[in-house]
């Protein structure tokens, strides 16, 4: 059977008979299952009765000419972040396999199921959702296609939900972005990963790490894939604006988001930079000098941390000693923080946003690389001081559309590299931003 790359093309061939969801469905399982694949990295939970189910009644709908949307019968993963009814939502973490089960599907599921789609399996990710890079001690840590022999980490925390598409296990992946955790995966596996505004798709009946920064997200292998996930599930997925040519203005921020930028993402970053201006795009300097502002705000350890102590510090005590260290000990040095002080970060949040709305105004795009480093190995990263710098340098590109709480988009721009340019929108500009980075695409892959 041919291996279909893209949403879009899949649902052309599933609306044209030349392909069932059977199929489709089949080959992803069976890709999951191979034992010299990546699977059992990928996924904490395999559906493979259920997605099965999903397919062949996607089949009697097509054959009957009336499949629900442009996701009926395709396979889709999701973050073991989502309440599926019946089973304990785990959040990456083993320990939590004996939790209460949810009583309910995350709303996110519900929408799925009533858009068609075949959801193969839950997808593995760092515990709690608390790192860019992904790892995962007791599910394995997945691995980006890019070198593969050396096991480069494929980035976090959505790092099973960015390989199952790249090793053709569904067609999209469904993950959470908190400081890049859709784009930072997105980016190190050559993929789109796109963060709406926060508020964009209902949360409710998904485990929560920061209530001020969440979003759900998507990746897929392409802008248009993302455009069909974010029609079927979102609040107001409003449709794409009509636009001219290109977009008239695209800001470069001039500081914070280039110190110590490996010379390979900054090579990508240029060259797709050069493409875009013949295209015919105008690229503009951008002061944005309060986003040095960043570091103090988080000097108290960050929303992450502060604010998923408040949500799981009874679960996160109850099986301490058997969560990763270098996530239970993140949690456990923000629960002495004092109130007043997230009250104060939140603040300056606040003002971060209006200082950065009024920068932002004349520009149509905020334009820069989405991570600043290429993908470690993961041998290397079993140094602590190595994991965290790798960490930080991981997420602080990307974190910024997230305190800003804007939508982004990462787009791959480094050849045999894997590099992501993000362009960053303004906040509820998520149908502007999709349609503008169509346009943009394949100037930036070229």
């Amino acid at each position: 059977m041919h291996r279909f790359d893209s949403i879009h093309q899949a649902s052309q061939a599933l609306n044209a008979r030349r392909s069932t969801s059977a199929e489709l469905v089949r080959a992803s399982l069976d890709r999951a299952l191979d034992r010299d694949g990546q699977g059992a990295r990928v996924f904490t939970r395999l559906y493979a009765d259920s997605a099965m189910r999903a397919a062949a009644e996607a089949d009697r709908r097509y054959g009957a000419r009336a499949p629900r949307s442009p996701l009926d019968g395709i396979p889709i993963s999701i973050k073991d972040l989502f309440d599926v009814a019946g089973e304990p939502t785990m959040a990456g973490a083993y320990a939590l396999r004996d939790e209460a089960p949810a009583e309910r599907d995350a709303v996110l599921v519900q929408r799925l199921r009533a858009a068609g789609a075949a959801i193969v399996g839950k997808t593995n990710m760092t515990e709690f959702a608390l790192s860019g890079l992904g790892l995962n001690p007791r599910y394995g840590t997945p691995h980006t296609p890019w070198r593969r022999d050396e096991a480069h980490i494929a980035g976090g925390s959505s790092s099973g939900a960015a390989v199952s598409v790249t090793d053709g296990m569904a067609l999209g992946a469904i993950g959470t972005d908190t400081g890049g955790s859709v784009r930072i995966p997105a980016a190190f596996c050559n993929l789109v990963g796109f963060k709406p505004t926060a508020s964009r798709i209902d949360q409710a009946g998904m485990s929560p790490l920061s209530v001020s920064l969440d979003s759900i997200g998507f990746i897929a292998q392409s802008v248009a894939c993302c455009s069909l996930l974010d029609r079927a599930l979102a609040d107001h997925a409003d449709d794409a604006p009509a636009l001219g040519p290109m977009p008239t203005r695209i800001g470069v921020p001039e500081t914070y988001v280039w110190d110590e930028t490996d010379p390979r993402v900054l090579a990508a970053f240029e060259a797709a930079r050069h493409r875009l201006e013949r295209a015919g795009v105008r690229i503009v300097a951008l002061d944005l000098a309060m986003l040095h502002e960043i570091p103090q705000l988080n000097a108290a350890g960050g929303f992450s941390p502060i604010e998923g102590w408040h949500s799981h510090a009874e679960r996160i005590l109850r099986h301490r000693d058997r969560l990763d260290p270098r996530v239970a000990n993140r949690f456990l040095a923000a629960r002495d923080v004092n109130p007043s002080v997230l009250g104060a970060m939140r603040d300056a949040r606040r003002s971060l946003i209006e200082k950065a709305n009024a920068a932002t105004a004349g520009c149509d795009l905020v334009m820069f690389p989405t991570v600043a480093i290429l993908p470690p190995r993961e041998a290397d990263l079993a140094d602590d001081r190595a994991y965290a710098e790798a960490g930080r340098l991981s997420i602080r590109n990307a974190a910024v559309a997230n305190l800003l709480d804007r939508c982004a988009i990462s787009i791959p721009c480094g050849g045999d590299a894997p590099v992501g340019l993000t362009l960053m929108g303004p906040s509820h500009g998520d149908a502007r931003l999709l349609a503008l980075a169509a346009q943009l695409e394949s100037a930036i892959r070229a």
